[in-house]
């Protein structure tokens, strides 16, 4: 599915509109919830008046059910403007919903809604009834009975990522130096001190790894050309394990002594390494206090 502006997220609650949501969060869409159909309208505008080149999705469901009926006159005034739009409708079977809900312990909307006098089977088959127009204008229907949250990941992914999950996995590599403390927030740390340190040689002591003269010693070494082949197509093999368990962020923390040297040679190197993969990566550098994209 080519690049629209707007997504609607709709369908039965409970079919997952929430890690709908989150995964489309996840791929840098400013999201709402639960908007009223007849704001859409004034949420172009806003769109229009900023110039933003960002993606909205929208989810819109039974939870406003007396503007509802909107739905497809936004939709019609949205097509009019030039912007385009998908419709994702999320459906589930009647005996996972109840499933669900009995799981949850939460009340069905329209149950709440009637002030508790419904039963879920009839709320859920009035939901079906009131939700017929939207699941007919819907251009992808996904059914979410015998999903799992990660399945469903992956489906809205390829949907509008048109990639693999693991394309979409973000690659946090960070150099740091162990004389400041080792990092509590990374997912793999490795340590590079096996590397001879740029500190003993004179001409380099006063520069960082971001120096090319210093990118160059670190990076000579036999030792270094094997780790960095080694430890990139780790990092590849793992993408997809971790994309399959919902990790949308690997973060990867490379530490030497200091951390002016030798870990942010390697943590720009490999991040140069990974972008060529086609893996989307930033370097930072936790002792320079700065990053590089």
């Amino acid at each position: 599915m080519g690049k629209v502006d707007f997504v609607i997220i709709t369908g039965l609650s409970g079919a997952g509109k929430t890690q709908a949501m989150k995964v489309l969060e996840d791929l840098q869409f400013f999201c709402i919830d639960n908007l009223p159909p007849a704001l859409l309208p004034r949420l172009v505008e806003l769109h229009v008046q900023s110039q933003s080149a960002r993606q909205y999705a929208i989810a819109i469901d039974i939870r406003v059910r007396e503007y509802f009926s909107d739905l497809r006159r936004s939709l019609e005034w949205l097509e009019r403007s030039g912007h385009s739009y998908k419709i994702i409708f999320l459906d589930c079977s009647d005996a996972v919903l109840v499933k669900r809900y009995s799981e949850t312990r939460r009340l069905h909307p329209l149950t709440k809604s009637e002030g508790g006098t419904q039963s879920i089977f009839q709320s859920i088959a009035e939901e079906r009834r009131l939700l017929a127009d939207a699941r007919e204008m819907a251009d992808v229907v996904i059914d979410t009975s015998e999903l799992r949250p990660m399945d469903l990941r992956v489906r809205i992914n390829e949907i509008f990522a048109g990639a693999p999950l693991h394309e979409s996995v973000f690659v946090d590599l960070f150099s740091f130096g162990y004389k400041y403390g080792a990092p509590i927030d990374a997912d793999i740390v490795f340590d590079v001190r096996f590397i001879p340190n740029p500190f003993y040689v004179d001409e380099l002591r006063s520069l960082t790894g971001q120096d090319a003269a210093v990118a160059e010693y670190v990076l000579q070494w036999p030792a270094t050309q094997e780790f960095l082949e080694k430890f990139v197509d780790l990092i590849c093999e793992l993408l997809p394990n971790y994309a399959r368990e919902g990790k949308g962020r690997l973060t990867v923390a490379i530490g030497c002594t200091g951390g002016q040297h030798r870990s942010v040679a390697i943590a720009n190197e490999l991040a140069n390494r990974l972008e060529a993969r086609r893996i989307k990566v930033r370097a930072r550098h936790r002792e320079l206090g700065w990053s590089v994209s």
